[in-house]
C-alpha cells in the first residue's frame, strides 16, 4: 500500500514540474523498478491470497475434522459411560452371585458331609449285615447238612427196624418213614386180646426187637401212642373207658421197652389217644381193626437244629 502511494506521488511530480533529463531518467528508472516491484508485490499478494484461500479450505477441513472428532469423542464418552455403568452392574451382580455361590457351596458341602457320613454309616451297617448273612448262610448250610444227616440216620433206622421186624410182616405190623420220623404201627391183634392191656408173647417179641434197635440209638425220642376204635368200653373191671385203655396199652409197651437197659428211659413217652385219631372209618369191622393199634413214633433229637435256627434268626 505504501509502495502504491510513493508511485503516485512520483508520477504527480513528473507531471507538475520540469526536471532535468538526468533526474527524469533516474525517476523513470525508479518508476520502472517500482512497477516491477509492484508486479512482484501483486504476484506475491495473489500467491498470498491463494495461500489464504487454501489455508481457509484446510482450516474448514480441520474444523470439520475437529467437529467430527468432537462428535466421535462425545459418542465414545457416552458409550464409555454406558459400558462403565454396565461394568458396575456386572460387578454388583458378580458380587451377589459370588456371595450366593459361596453360601450355596457351604450348604452343599455340609449336605455332602452329611451324605458321606450317612453312606459311611450305611456301609458299616451293610458290612455288619453282610457278615451276619454270611454267618447265617454258613449256619444254614450246616443246618441243611445236619437235617440231611438226620434224614439219612432216620432212613437207616427205618431200614434197621424193617429188617429186625421182617418176621412180623403180614401180622399187622408196618414200618414207614414220613415227615422226618419213623412210624412203627402194630395192630392190636398182634399185641392184645380184646379189652386187655396185657401184651401177648408174639407181640412182646416184636416190641423187644424194637427195643434192641432203640438201645443202639439212644438219642432217638420215642412216643408210644395207644389207639382204640369208637366202641364204648363196658367192662366193670379196672379199665374205665377207651382213654384209659389206650393209655394203659401204651404204658405196657413202655414197660417192655424199658426192660432193655440200653434204652434211654428219658426218651420214652406214653400217650393214650382213645378213638380220636383213626386211620380208617369205624363203620366197618376192617376199619375198626386198623384203628385199634399201637404206634411207636421215633423222632431224632432236634435240639441242635432248634439252637441253630435261633442263631440264624
Amino acid at each position: 500500500m505504501i509502495k502504491k502511494i510513493s508511485l503516485g506521488l512520483l508520477v504527480l511530480a513528473l507531471t507538475t514540474s520540469c526536471v532535468s533529463k538526468k533526474i527524469y531518467n533516474d525517476l523513470e528508472s525508479k518508476y520502472t523498478d517500482l512497477k516491477k516491484e509492484n508486479r512482484s508485490v501483486a504476484d506475491e499478494n495473489a500467491d498470498l491470497l491463494k495461500a489464504k484461500s487454501q489455508l481457509e479450505i484446510e482450516r474448514n477441513a480441520l474444523k470439520a475434522d475437529l467437529n467430527k472428532a468432537k462428535s466421535e469423542r462425545d459418542k465414545w464418552l457416552a458409550d464409555y459411560g454406558a459400558l462403565n455403568n454396565k461394568m458396575d452392574l456386572l460387578k454388583e451382580s458378580y458380587k451377589a452371585l459370588e456371595k450366593n455361590s459361596n453360601e450355596s457351596l457351604q450348604i452343599n458341602m455340609s449336605k455332602n458331609r452329611d451324605l458321606l457320613e450317612q453312606l459311611d454309616a450305611k456301609g458299616k451297617a451293610l458290612a455288619i449285615e453282610q457278615e451276619r448273612l454270611n454267618k447265617s448262610a454258613q449256619r444254614l448250610q450246616e443246618l441243611e447238612s445236619m437235617i440231611a444227616s438226620k434224614e439219612a440216620a432216620m432212613k437207616k433206622l427205618k431200614e434197621t427196624l424193617s429188617k429186625a421186624l421182617n418176621s412180623f410182616e403180614g401180622k399187622g405190623l408196618t414200618v414207614e418213614q414220613k415227615n422226618g420220623k419213623v412210624y412203627v404201627s402194630m395192630e392190636n391183634k398182634l399185641l392184645f386180646n380184646s379189652g386187655s392191656y396185657s401184651v401177648g408173647p408174639e407181640g412182646k417179641k416184636a416190641v423187644v426187637e424194637v427195643g434192641k434197635v432203640l438201645g443202639d440209638n439212644p438219642d432217638i425220642s420215642v412216643l408210644i401212642e395207644g389207639h382204640t376204635d369208637d366202641d364204648g368200653f363196658t367192662s366193670s373191671g379196672p379199665i374205665a373207658n377207651n382213654w384209659d385203655l389206650s393209655t394203659k396199652r401204651a404204658t405196657a409197651i413202655v414197660a417192655i421197652l424199658s426192660e432193655n437197659t440200653k434204652v434211654n428211659k428219658k426218651n420214652l413217652t406214653a400217650a393214650g389217644r382213645s378213638e380220636f385219631s383213626p386211620l380208617a372209618s369205624n363203620a366197618t369191622a376192617e376199619g375198626k381193626a386198623k384203628n385199634r393199634r399201637i404206634e411207636i413214633i421215633l423222632t431224632p433229637r432236634l435240639d441242635e437244629i432248634a439252637e441253630m435256627l435261633n442263631e440264624i434268626n
